[in-house]
């Protein structure tokens, strides 16, 4: 099963596609430029449709989702934690 799914190796989020991803978890997730698949252990319950972190990242650092800039981070973040509005912002504000 997968439970996240990203476009590009080099992103450092990815989507959550399932209900009941829970901390504790094993997450599979789907790499789907280069078809290939990845594991991670799941550090915060995170809802369907949110990202999950796939590295550790500091503030200030970049965001990469679909192989593209989306934001910063504005507070620290640790791979399988949840990533969303608390802890990413937009770059243009």
């Amino acid at each position: 099963m997968n439970h996240f799914v990203l476009h590009d190796a080099k992103d450092t989020v990815a989507v959550v596609v399932v209900e009941g991803v829970k901390a504790g978890m094993s997450l599979n997730g789907w790499i789907m430029d280069e078809d290939r698949m990845i594991q991670i252990e799941c550090k915060q319950d995170i809802p369907i449709g949110h990202k999950i972190a796939l590295k550790d990242m500091a503030a200030g650092d970049t965001v990469w989702k679909y192989g593209i800039d989306m934001g910063k981070v504005v507070a620290p973040i640790q791979v399988g934690q949840h990533a969303h509005v608390h802890n990413i912002k937009t770059k243009r504000w």
